[in-house]
């Protein structure tokens, strides 16, 4: 989990790179920073009573440390490199992750479990339709990347499964 220091730090460096946005993953903390858009309008800055212009804004000071907390913050994509020659299964759709059918069912798998392709692995909620995804590979659960009733993004790794 991200401090408040560090999430500021995050902020203060999408406003003065000018990034259109910045999204972090940690451990089920999930922030997403929206930025500028790249054509901004003009700002014009009202003049005071005294009849001069008003400065310019000046940009966010930023930490130094900032640069090296943004770029030691893993992304989605490397998530799977530490289950090298697993088989990753990955969203095909935007939407919720769930592991088990209902609240009160158990998971389709577990890590540990044997699974054949075709067999359902989890379920992901789209616009209020619920679609199985199935294993498309056979072998072993290795890894288990979202958490329960956690968003998912398209391509976003759901299991690593290793061939038996």
């Amino acid at each position: 989990m991200l401090t408040f220091e560090q999430i500021k730090e995050l902020i203060e460096l999408v406003a003065q790179r000018r990034l259109q946005g910045l999204e972090i993953e940690r451990a089920g903390f999930r922030l997403k920073v929206e930025g500028q858009p790249q054509a901004q309008p003009a700002v014009q800055a009202a003049a005071p009573a005294g009849g001069a212009p008003a400065p310019p804004p000046q940009p966010l000071a930023m930490p130094a440390d900032a640069t090296a907390i943004a770029a030691a913050v893993p992304t989605p994509a490397a998530a799977p490199a530490a289950d090298a020659g697993a088989h990753i299964v990955t969203s095909p759709i935007v939407g919720t992750f769930y592991r088990a059918a209902s609240p009160d069912s158990d998971p389709f798998v577990e890590v540990g479990s044997r699974v054949k392709k075709g067999q359902v692995l989890c379920i992901i909620e789209a616009m209020k339709l619920m679609n199985e995804i199935e294993s498309d590979a056979d072998g072993v659960v290795a890894q288990v990347y979202p958490q329960n009733a956690q968003a998912v993004e398209y391509g976003e790794p759901l299991f690593a499964v290793r061939a038996d």
